[in-house]
């Protein structure tokens, strides 16, 4: 080989290779953060997958998506470092107001779509709903909203009942605004509310024993990741106890919970991933509003309303999205 030709060639590879380099960090890289694991949130990754494709991409195609699963346990500040060390380019706090706790305190510039159904507001992530601010926007749900509704579901399937539980996370920036917002419903049903607390495995061996002893009719379930992780087993501890129960998600019912009052998952998590390919595609999250998912639906359990020994009113029946027998 000629000289001339070697040197040719040698500088032709060294030039492919930027260019070989660039073309592997063109695709984007996601970081999804949650204190869940991935098998509860099958459902909700299908619909941010789909909400993705809408917005023009398609995991290991044109970008993708690195998961951090907490797995229940108190790991989301370190995994929100490792996605900051990762250089995503940009975070999705899908576990709820604890990872859009922990993404804001890793990092002030890689943008972040929070999935909350506290008022990021109150709580402080954003500044307003309007013009987030900072490097935060995304979609808030309406599960502590419509905990008045939950209330007024129960009434209706138990016009009797006057003592109703409510179970909360004392650490859950949800709690709080929940209980609260339940206040006025219960007065205006004649309700009395009981507060019970849970934020370990644990304290479920107290809490229904409790609802017992204080001859609690029904039990409302607040919004909170820790009981999302949990809602089988706090399906089956509510019928194990004779407690009819209601909670935000399809997931409890189809455990054997007695009915679910709350946000579409689909629609929700659909919602943030369109809002994750805006930011891929350049939109900065200080200029996207934060959005509110408005579709509810509400899922009866049949079968253990009648292991529970309650008819179901055929009028509260034919209003719900889903009947499971």
């Amino acid at each position: 080989m000629k000289r001339r030709d070697f040197i040719t060639l040698v500088g032709g590879a060294a030039a492919a290779w930027p260019l070989a380099a660039r073309a592997q960090q063109a695709m984007p890289v996601i970081g999804l953060l949650s204190n869940a694991s991935s098998d509860v949130y099958a459902l909700r990754l299908s619909a941010f997958c789909q909400g993705l494709k809408e917005a023009g991409y398609v995991e290991h195609q044109n970008v993708e998506i690195e998961y951090r699963w907490a797995e229940g346990n108190d790991r989301l500040p370190a995994l929100a470092a490792e996605l900051v060390r990762r250089q995503v380019a940009v975070i999705v706090a899908a576990g709820g107001s604890p990872s859009a706790v922990a993404a804001k305190a890793a990092t002030a510039t890689i943008p972040i779509v929070l999935a909350v159904a506290v008022d990021p507001v109150e709580v402080g992530l954003v500044a307003s709903l309007s013009r987030p601010g900072g490097n935060l926007t995304g979609v808030s749900n309406l599960n502590v909203e419509v905990g008045p509704k939950r209330l007024e579901l129960l009434h209706e399937l138990l016009p009797t009942v006057t003592i109703v539980g409510v179970l909360e996370n004392p650490t859950s920036p949800t709690a709080e605004p929940f209980s609260r917002a339940l206040q006025p419903a219960a007065r205006a049903l004649g309700l009395q509310l009981h507060i019970l607390h849970a934020s370990t495995d644990r304290d479920f061996d107290t809490v229904f024993p409790t609802l017992v002893q204080l001859r609690a009719g029904a039990l409302v379930i607040s919004p909170d990741t820790f009981f999302n992780t949990r809602s089988e087993q706090l399906a089956a501890l509510a019928l194990q106890h004779a407690v009819p129960a209601i909670y935000q998600y399809r997931p409890f019912v189809a455990g054997g919970g007695l009915m679910s009052y709350g946000s579409d998952q689909s629609e929700y998590y659909r919602l943030v991933g369109i809002y994750t390919g805006k930011i891929l595609k350049g939109e900065k999250p200080a200029d996207l509003p934060v959005v509110q998912s408005t579709k509810v639906e509400l899922i009866i359990n049949l079968k253990t309303a009648k292991a529970l020994g309650i008819t179901v009113p055929l009028p509260l029946s034919g209003r719900a999205d889903e009947v499971i027998e």
